[in-house]
């Protein structure tokens, strides 16, 4: 008679671990839902665990687990803005866009909530998390284009651009994903040369940026 099969030892999770196994069941339902469609409930359900313990870690409710939720997603989507500073810096952004643009895709109505807002569960310290994923991208921006210290128009340019993305990837989400990514990436760069340019016949600083950067485009 052969042995009976061996069960796996149970485990015990860590507190950080429990932490972000909830954190994980919370985003992938946000990402699906708006906010105020999912419960504690559901999230206990997704993670496999009872409401209690959802609360144990979370006693502030839904509300304390969709702002950690939305820390953990804002600092993802930072992620998707890290790029080695090798390269013609056109070529760079658009690879940091196909990652946005990925993103997006993958928490759509997540995002869609996020971005127009009108939640009952959106309060300064939310708006104040978005705020800085906008703030850490414009610095980016301006540091693949070597600015360390930008006037008021190039600085305003490159805030207004980073809007306008997030705009455009709204619209995209209600078109059912059209134009084709690739498509919506390359416009998107183009739209950022052409806001730079029309800033550069305002702005000194601009202008020499834009020149620089033709030049290292143009080899």
């Amino acid at each position: 008679m052969s042995p009976a099969p061996s069960t796996p030892a149970y485990r015990r999770l860590s507190v950080e671990e429990r932490r972000a196994q909830l954190l994980d069941a919370a985003l992938s339902l946000f990402a699906q839902r708006v906010p105020e469609e999912v419960s504690l409930d559901d999230v206990a359900e997704a993670a496999g665990v009872s409401r209690p313990l959802v609360y144990r870690y979370f006693p502030g409710g839904k509300q304390q687990l969709y702002e950690a939720a939305l820390r953990s997603a804002a600092e993802e989507l930072r992620h998707c803005l890290d790029e080695p500073h090798e390269g013609p810096p056109l070529s760079r952004l658009a690879r940091v866009l196909d990652r946005y643009l990925a993103f997006v895709d993958q928490h759509a109505t997540g995002f869609t909530a996020l971005l127009r807002g009108g939640s009952v569960v959106e309060t300064s310290r939310t708006t104040a998390i978005v705020d800085g994923v906008r703030r850490s991208a414009a610095e980016q921006i301006l540091g693949h284009l070597q600015v360390t210290d930008p006037g008021p128009r190039l600085r305003m340019t490159v805030r207004m651009w980073i809007t306008a993305v997030e705009a455009a990837s709204l619209i995209w989400l209600d078109e059912g994903r059209q134009p084709p990514a690739e498509e919506l990436r390359d416009w998107l760069v183009e739209q950022f040369m052409a806001v730079m340019g029309v800033t550069a016949a305002r702005d000194a600083q601009t202008a020499a940026l834009m020149r620089r950067v033709r030049a290292f485009e143009d080899g």
